[in-house]
């Protein structure tokens, strides 16, 4: 899966502004100057209408005149599968083959200043973003840096295989930098996975006594997954928290974990309720989801991938 950035928007809106000036100062172009001119302003149109291809490398074919009047047939290449149009002789319009036609009348100028706009609508959008999620996780319990210009919140399930594997690469980020970025957990316990639950709930009511139980718990799910049931998940919760020496009430964290005629059980999980209905207003679905600055990072995705937006946000925060 190719994760966009904002920063990616941006340097592609650059990028295509370099296009026109160029070639129109031209006074005479030869019949290959010509032709790569028209496939860079094809080229340039075809990523601004089909967003996907603005971070593809595409392969642009040859243009050539078709059986139709006022028509001609080109190709290009995106990971090896062919794609081929018909184009207007003056460029206007594009049919490509098996969908609806698009319009490529955009000069590179007009490109670069529409993709500047979306680059700036969507830095509003993630910035007012990040500001609501880090209301909502206000008073939870934190990783890393408190003070960090970086934050990430995930939104996981304690039985998923790939938030384990998340968790993990979560580690190696924080220890990577230790300064600039900081972690919030929040709940997404899936219905398919029945112990997810329960122990989102445990790790909640241990956070009401103490941040340090609610990370004893956290990190004991992920690293026993395979050995945690629905039957077994409170008592496997107590012996985490005793062989931590946990300094909670664990009386009053049994009652909150597990005796759904409390109040402080209920609180649990409407937190978790609460978190989960966040998540989805926010396009989350399935576990892990990653807001990174408020930038949605979805999926168990290598450290590279953290690399490259945590750099992203630390180059805006400056």
């Amino acid at each position: 899966m190719t994760i966009k950035t904002t920063l990616s928007l941006a340097f592609l809106a650059v990028m295509l502004m370099s296009i026109g000036p160029a070639a129109n100062a031209q006074l005479a172009l030869s019949d290959d100057e010509m032709a790569s001119e028209r496939s860079e302003h094809i080229l340039a149109n075809l990523k601004y209408s089909i967003p996907p291809l603005r971070e593809a490398f595409v392969v642009m074919g040859d243009i050539s005149a078709s059986e139709t009047a006022g028509l001609d047939i080109g190709s290009f290449t995106v990971n090896g599968q062919v794609y081929k149009y018909l184009v207007t002789s003056d460029d206007a319009t594009l049919y490509l083959l098996g969908a609806d036609p698009l319009d490529i009348t955009l000069s590179p100028q007009e490109i670069a200043a529409a993709l500047a706009e979306e680059y700036r609508a969507a830095e509003v959008e993630r910035l007012a973003r990040h500001e609501d999620l880090l209301a909502f996780t206000d008073g939870m319990p934190v990783r890393g840096n408190p003070d960090a210009p970086v934050t990430i919140i995930e939104f996981s399930d304690f039985e998923c295989p790939y938030c384990s594997r998340a968790f993990r690469t979560v580690e190696e980020v924080l220890a990577k930098y230790p300064n600039d970025v900081n972690f919030v957990y929040l709940n997404f316990p899936l219905d398919n996975h029945p112990w997810a639950m329960p122990a989102a709930v445990a790790a909640l009511c241990a956070a009401e006594q103490d941040d340090q139980a609610f990370w004893t718990l956290h990190d004991g799910y992920f690293r026993n997954q395979q050995t945690i049931t629905p039957a077994n998940v409170i008592d496997v919760s107590r012996e985490f928290l005793t062989e931590e020496n946990s300094a909670i009430d664990m009386e009053a964290w049994a009652n909150c974990s597990s005796n759904p005629g409390t109040e402080s059980y209920a609180a649990a999980m409407s937190s978790v309720r609460s978190a989960m209905t966040k998540g989805s207003s926010y396009g989350v679905s399935g576990t892990p989801g990653f807001f990174i600055n408020g930038l949605f990072v979805n999926g168990a995705q290598p450290i590279e991938t953290f690399d490259a937006v945590i750099a992203e946000m630390l180059q805006i925060s400056q």
